[in-house]
């Protein structure tokens, strides 16, 4: 299977039999040989149904158009679904929001750079210089829009402008800014945060000393899309490690940076390969 021939489908539907068929000898009579279908339902009995079906396309009858539109007139209108098609081949463009923590940044560009993420990498910004040689050095450009509390409108307002057309996916890598309602409203589904799992225990500065002072005896990370109550969107993916009250708070801190970094990594390559379903503020994940 390579990028070139690999295409996926996404379905949400009412749940019923005949769809998994369906679907299956549609593929088929146009040519298009499955190679992965998972699915799940939320009841056997009225119940809500998921599924995501990878392809082959060498042998297609038809073309990316007509394949479309003959899907939507033979098998969704049917069954009432939202679906979408993609195609491997189609990189999904990503832009990555950072402030000064570069571990989550940096394990992204490095994934990236040895191709284990399939995305065109438009650009870093920041809202601080510090970053910058680290960033370019990969060959991705960086720019920094400084925020206050007094340029905030402006500074978002130059962010999106710099976005326009640039960005399928936003990525925020320990950026230390929360975004307003209408920013997060033009990207919805597609703006992936990270941070540590103490929330909403430990809120605010340094929360590795807080779990340090508390004696916690689970440390961990959670990644999940930005929606407009802060913190509280779809959870994609999360993580956890066992401690002990042998940890100094600095030895948390590195354990805590090592979990962000593969856990933001999963969810950014999980979004990318069309593997994630959002329904009702929770996401089915395929893996």
């Amino acid at each position: 299977m390579h990028d070139n021939t690999t295409a996926r489908l996404l379905i949400t539907c009412p749940d019923c039999p005949g769809i998994v068929a369906s679907v299956s000898n549609f593929f088929y009579n146009h040519g298009a040989n499955i190679t992965a279908l998972d699915q799940h339902s939320t009841d056997p009995e009225g119940g809500t149904f998921f599924m995501r079906v990878e392809f082959q396309t060498p042998h297609l009858d038809i073309s990316r158009p007509v394949l479309s539109q003959a899907f939507s007139q033979a098998v969704a209108e049917r069954y009432q679904m939202d679906w979408e098609i993609s195609y491997a081949s189609d990189h999904k463009k990503m832009v990555i929001f950072v402030s000064k923590y570069d571990h989550v940044l940096l394990e992204l560009l490095w994934r990236w750079s040895r191709h284990e993420l399939p995305t065109d990498i438009s650009m870093v910004i920041s809202n601080h210089g510090d970053l910058k040689q680290s960033v370019e050095s990969f060959g991705v450009p960086f720019y920094e829009i400084p925020v206050s509390r007094n340029n905030k409108e402006d500074a978002e307002k130059q962010a999106l402008e710099m976005l326009a057309g640039k960005t399928d996916l936003i990525i925020l890598a320990r950026y230390m800014q929360i975004l307003t309602d209408r920013f997060v409203e033009q990207y919805e589904n597609r703006i992936i945060n990270i941070h540590h799992s103490f929330l909403p225990a430990f809120v605010g500065a340094d929360p590795y000393r807080q779990a340090y002072e508390k004696g916690v005896k689970l440390i961990g990370a959670t990644a999940h899309y930005v929606t407009a109550e802060l913190d509280k969107g779809p959870i994609i993916e999360q993580d956890v490690n066992r401690v002990s009250h042998r940890y100094k708070r600095d030895h948390l801190r590195q354990l805590g940076q090592d979990i962000e970094r593969n856990v933001l990594f999963r969810a950014v390559k999980w979004h990318l390969e069309d593997r994630i379903i959002v329904y009702k503020n929770r996401t089915i994940v395929f893996v």
